[in-house]
């Protein structure tokens, strides 16, 4: 696909995201696992193997065509997006941790999404599966867009701190911008068929938010962790990376269809992470109320 989308808009949409990451990020950050593994194993092990099975049964319950399922097990492969350490921050999450859950998780990323990426498409063999698959030379441009801008970005801190922290809002605002862009474009893209992609994917999309959402927050505080840890845990794991499988699915595999369901999830993810937080937050004060009486 040789689209300005693919070949322009994508990759300095995905640069832009991911330079911001690195901007907020510290070697710090990455020694955070050490001083608080507990939060962060359990957090890592719900992104890695939970959600993908999670995507994996609602993909079979509602029968979704092959390359949708595809899309669907790409987009639960991708790792928390920034967009979280917001959402983390409005509901008095542990922000922190959310920064250290999304470097690891970033990294992490780079081996486990086309492993889950690949195996979706040897399972649901989608028509056009000749030309799709990350074999070695695309996992490596899977690397390289997602740690090459990151690196910069940490590097940039370490050197103008001053510089990196005026530069946060300007860049964690611009990434809201292209992200917006990106699933525009995306949807334009597939104008014939945005009808049927709603119809086949809103639901499956909506409920695999809450479900993630709804996982991150309980499973964490089940075993022990900290709500405020558990809060931040919740949004890491259920707002993803849109731009990252939107990237993958056009630039990297070439199939617009196949970033339809990161598209519709980018825009159903923030109504949804919203009504999640002020329910949790809301629960939270009437918990502080009865035990005070």
């Amino acid at each position: 696909m040789d689209s300005p989308l693919a070949t322009v808009l994508l990759p300095a949409a995905l640069a832009i995201v991911m330079l911001g990451l690195g901007l907020s990020l510290t070697p710090g950050d990455f020694g955070r696992v050490g001083r608080q593994p507990k939060a962060v194993v359990i957090a890592l092990l719900l992104q890695l193997l939970v959600l993908p099975a999670i995507c994996f049964g609602l993909v079979l319950a509602f029968d979704l065509p092959p390359i949708l399922a595809v899309g669907m097990l790409l987009l639960a492969a991708s790792p928390g997006g920034t967009t979280a350490n917001l959402f983390s921050h409005l509901f008095r999450g542990d922000v922190a941790l959310n920064i250290t859950l999304t470097a690891v998780n970033s990294l992490i990323a780079v081996g486990t999404l086309p492993v889950i990426t690949n195996l979706a498409i040897q399972w649901f063999d989608p028509a056009d599966a000749g030309s799709l698959g990350l074999q070695f030379g695309k996992t490596v441009q899977v690397f390289a867009v997602v740690l090459v801008p990151v690196a910069v970005g940490m590097l940039v801190r370490q050197r103008a701190p001053e510089f990196a922290d005026r530069m946060d809002k300007p860049v964690r605002i611009l990434s809201a911008v292209v992200l917006a862009l990106v699933i525009v474009g995306t949807m334009v893209a597939e104008r014939e068929n945005i009808a049927g992609y709603l119809r086949d994917i809103g639901l499956p999309a909506v409920l695999f938010c809450v479900l993630s959402l709804t996982v991150g927050l309980l499973v964490p505080r089940l075993l022990g962790v900290t709500e405020w840890q558990a809060i931040a845990s919740a949004f890491e794991i259920g707002i993803h990376n849109s731009t990252l499988a939107i990237a993958v699915a056009i630039s990297v595999l070439g199939s617009v269809e196949l970033a339809v369901p990161a598209a519709v999830y980018g825009v159903l993810m923030f109504p949804v992470a919203a009504v999640f937080g002020w329910a949790i937050t809301r629960s939270s004060r009437r918990a502080e109320v009865g035990t005070r009486r």
